[in-house]
């Protein structure tokens, strides 16, 4: 055991090591270094590569491969604002886990904190240690007053770090996020070495095609390569994460690293880095609109398997929506960013569409059921 614990502490001090010394001389060339990979790539090669697999191969069930099972994967942070929501989506994981047409296996939350929280006996936890202090980057408002770094670049190297050590037994992935709602049992929706991948509209590759060029080369191909996709959720192939994830990191860090990149993509850009690092990979993706809603724009539950609650619903005692305003009514995740919701959180008026009544019903079953809600 002494020995297994001395192997990990000094692989994270390699790796962390090797972090700090490709962007302190990733300025000029972004992505000319192999981080982490073998030293005999070539130097114009933007493709990084998972370190040699150090540890035995874990290879699947009978069952496992006929039903091609994946395994569901959320980063946190341990803030109370991702905690609280990890809590509501791993009770729905649970309750559609083992329902009809799923392929959904194990899960884990993987906290990039770098220490244990009160939760890991609740949710299936894998600690990840988060970037060095100051590599997270900054971000300051125009007004150079608001500082604040930018986290979810934590997000790549935390997976880099689960994929390398975790005991995964499906061989497919999906990530996905806290404040995603798992409404029906989900199927394995990827097939023949593509992954499935929801669609966004303010992913637009053409759109910023001389931006991207500083990372997906025109030997690469054409830049509608690119796919219109963030790294959630996505249903993939473990094998196509364990390549994909160390050069997601390498470009993220490289994005954010270049002003004109971080002012183009913004709060986006770690999703254009996934999607750069999918195809510099060469691997695509079905895009499946199906695949989630986001209220209060989306209206209906139909076909979809998950709600994501990014979008704020905020709705007068008519049931008309008064977005960017705050309503009468209103759920937004934001309004519990310290505290978790309450319990019994008051209905929406007649009116509200389906979707946002459905995400209610669903956050307030899940706080009357799980333990110890207010701790």
């Amino acid at each position: 055991m002494g020995c297994g614990n001395m192997f990990f502490t000094a692989l994270i001090s390699f790796s962390v090591a090797l972090i700090t010394y490709n962007i302190l001389i990733a300025a000029n060339a972004p992505l000319k270094q192999d981080l982490p990979g073998p030293s005999t790539l070539s130097s114009i090669d933007p493709i990084i590569r998972m370190p040699k697999d150090r540890s035995r191969k874990f290879g699947a069930s009978s069952s496992t491969t006929q039903k091609r099972l994946f395994h569901t994967a959320v980063t946190a942070s341990d803030s109370v604002y991702n905690t609280w929501q990890c809590r509501v989506m791993y009770y729905w994981f649970k309750k559609f886990r083992d329902g009809p047409n799923s392929d959904m296996g194990g899960f884990t939350r993987i906290l990039h904190s770098g220490k244990p929280d009160d939760f890991m006996d609740e949710i299936p936890t894998f600690v990840a240690q988060p970037l060095p202090s100051g590599m997270d980057q900054t971000s300051i408002s125009s007004c150079s007053i608001f500082v604040q770094g930018y986290i979810v670049l934590n997000r790549p190297w935390a997976f880099v770090q689960w994929l390398e050590k975790a005991d995964i037994k499906e061989d497919y992935i999906l990530m996905a996020e806290p404040d995603h709602v798992i409404v029906k049992p989900i199927p394995n929706l990827s097939r023949d070495g593509l992954g499935a991948a929801f669609p966004f509209f303010y992913i637009e590759p053409k759109k910023y095609e001389t931006v991207l060029r500083k990372y997906f080369p025109e030997e690469k191909g054409p830049v509608t390569n690119i796919d219109p996709i963030g790294n959630s959720p996505v249903i993939i192939g473990k094998e196509s994460l364990k390549k994909i994830a160390p050069t997601w990191m390498n470009v993220s860090l490289s994005m954010k690293k270049d002003p004109e990149t971080d002012k183009a993509f913004g709060w986006v850009l770690e999703m254009y880095a996934y999607a750069v690092s999918s195809a510099l990979h060469g691997v695509g993706n079905i895009l499946y609109k199906d695949f989630m809603l986001q209220p209060p724009w989306d209206t209906e539950i139909g076909m979809k398997f998950i709600i994501h609650y990014t979008y704020g619903c905020d709705y007068d005692m008519q049931g008309k929506l008064t977005y960017g305003k705050i309503g009468e009514w209103r759920f937004d995740k934001r309004s519990y960013t310290t505290v978790p919701p309450p319990r019994n959180l008051p209905m929406p008026p007649p009116g509200v569409p389906e979707s946002v009544v459905t995400l209610v019903k669903m956050v307030n079953e899940a706080t009357a059921n799980i333990p110890n809600w207010d701790s």
